[in-house]
């Protein structure tokens, strides 16, 4: 399959934080043909091991998460509507008017729709303001609330935007969940890559749990690889559309992205800066290889790398990633090409860590 074929089966998989089995199994499935062991641990983080030519060397680990944002049922009302709180991080001014599925107790997928005020009923002075998700109903087409249970949708179920995946022009890919399931088909072509030459030390490909939700799931994979240095893979925000065009320098279709600066001082206070050797020996595979680098830095964003890097000993930690525009929407957009030179990329790092290769920061 191509990366194309394999980012459209993993977009369209329902994994919302916390409810990540349909996406866990089938990266796992795909993973399996192509690495020496694969397994999932108890949070639901797939592992899958690479063994390097040269066991000694450090232990690296490329991860990206499995899971998506979405919302979870809050209060299911006497009339069959259904009230809903945000399960990451949700914008809210393009919720009302969309699609959704929600995921009853049994596991099963049910649609449902964000209501909208019909527009001939909607005063001037609501038509310009956006509507919190608090305040906001899903309509299933119940009746009642009994209809509702009889479905086995209660309190706590989990809704995702309706799974999306449409084509663009030339290579570019619309919908949900490009983040982060691009890094998810990045890992499986990192696992082709490695199969026609072998990276230098032990690799291990994950898919973390949580993301989205809390960014702690990843920590309990590294807990199992106990690796020395690590690549988080991630999207990065596209800079070339209008409204993001004066700050960032990422372009769509011109390569991966380093990310060389995050930091999150909200209700976090984390971040995430580049492992120097590390990010040398990407500067330096880029210009062996004939390959583009970009580079990405801003506030306000996490990735799991942040919680890695505290792991054991310390972790080398470098963000990775692959533009992409209109990031947590039902809408969003990157180019395949990003995705397999980002893969190229980072199976290119794993072939020239040596000896040499230094974990520490200096």
């Amino acid at each position: 399959m191509s990366t194309k074929e394999i980012l459209k089966e993993f977009m369209l998989t329902p994994a919302p934080s916390g409810y990540e089995s349909e996406m866990a199994c089938k990266l796992k499935a795909h993973l399996e043909p192509l690495c020496e062991e694969v397994h999932l641990d108890r949070l639901g983080n797939v592992i899958a091991k690479v063994p390097g030519t040269n066991p000694a060397l450090p232990r690296a680990m490329i991860f990206g998460h499995m899971d998506q944002l979405g919302f979870i049922v809050r209060r299911v009302e006497s009339d069959g509507f259904i009230q809903v709180d945000r399960l990451g991080g949700i914008p809210e001014k393009v919720l009302p008017g969309l699609q959704l599925l929600l995921r009853s107790e049994d596991g099963k997928w049910h649609l449902g729709v964000f209501g909208n005020k019909a527009h001939h009923a909607t005063p001037a002075e609501e038509k310009y303001k956006v509507d919190l998700v608090t305040s906001l109903f899903v309509d299933i087409g119940a009746k009642s609330a009994d209809e509702v249970h009889a479905l086995g949708i209660y309190p706590g179920c989990p809704v995702i935007y309706r799974p999306a995946f449409e084509e663009l022009c030339g290579n570019r890919v619309t919908g949900t969940a490009v983040d982060n399931r691009g890094a998810c088909a990045c890992l499986v072509e990192i696992a082709r890559l490695f199969q026609e030459a072998p990276p230098a030390c032990d690799v291990y490909l994950v898919g973390t749990v949580w993301e989205e939700f809390n960014l702690r799931g990843a920590m309990m994979a590294a807990r199992t690889v106990k690796p020395d240095l690590a690549l988080s893979l991630d999207v990065t925000l596209a800079a070339d559309t209008r409204d993001l065009s004066s700050k960032f320098e990422d372009v769509m279709g011109q390569g991966p992205c380093v990310g060389l600066y995050s930091f999150h001082g909200r209700g976090t206070l984390n971040g995430t800066l580049p492992h120097e050797p590390l990010f040398r020996l990407a500067k330096r595979t880029a210009k062996e290889t004939n390959s583009p680098l970009q580079r990405f830095a801003a506030l306000g964003i996490l990735t799991d790398a942040s919680y890695i890097q505290l792991e054991g000993e310390g972790v080398a930690c470098l963000d990775m990633g692959f533009p992409a525009r209109y990031t947590h929407t039902p809408v969003e957009v990157c180019d395949v090409g990003d995705i397999d030179a980002l893969a190229a990329l980072c199976a290119g790092m794993m072939r020239r860590i040596d000896e040499n290769f230094p974990v520490g920061r200096f």
